[in-house]
């Protein structure tokens, strides 16, 4: 299912949404058994936000996928990055414990940090970023 989204109701202000599913499941791909966690999503949005019927739906298409935690959370911050364009995000995987060890994954979107990076690598060759590059190559 595809994660649907709607506008932001106050796109002027900067305001912090959290939503927390504390029954996120995958399939661990080694073993093939059960991964069960908390996954919690930070994010500052922009113009739009996330429609929570669609994000459980989406949540749910995880169930019965073979999966590393780590990709996993990784996997649900560019779907949600994609599908709203936010200022900022974050996203935490908290896996109950399996064999006596607790894993936690946390992966940040930061748009303003991602724009001045694309910006610097969009440089002119005569730009003080590309001559750092040239002088790199020698």
């Amino acid at each position: 299912m595809a994660l649907e989204v709607f506008n932001n109701p106050r796109p002027d202000r900067q305001y912090t949404i959290v939503h927390t599913n504390p029954e996120f499941t995958s399939v661990c791909p080694m073993t093939g058994l059960p991964d069960f966690g908390t996954i919690t999503v930070e994010y500052i949005p922009d113009t739009l936000c996330v429609e929570l019927k669609s994000l459980k739906y989406y949540y749910l298409e995880y169930r019965n996928r073979g999966i590393f935690y780590e990709a996993a959370t990784n996997q649900i911050l560019d779907d949600l990055v994609d599908a709203m364009k936010p200022r900022w995000m974050r996203v935490t995987g908290a896996f109950t414990t399996r064999g006596g060890l607790h894993s936690t994954v946390v992966c940040e979107h930061n748009a303003a940090e991602q724009s001045s990076a694309s910006a610097r690598s969009k440089s002119p060759k005569g730009s003080t970023a590309a001559a750092k590059k040239k002088g790199a190559k020698r």
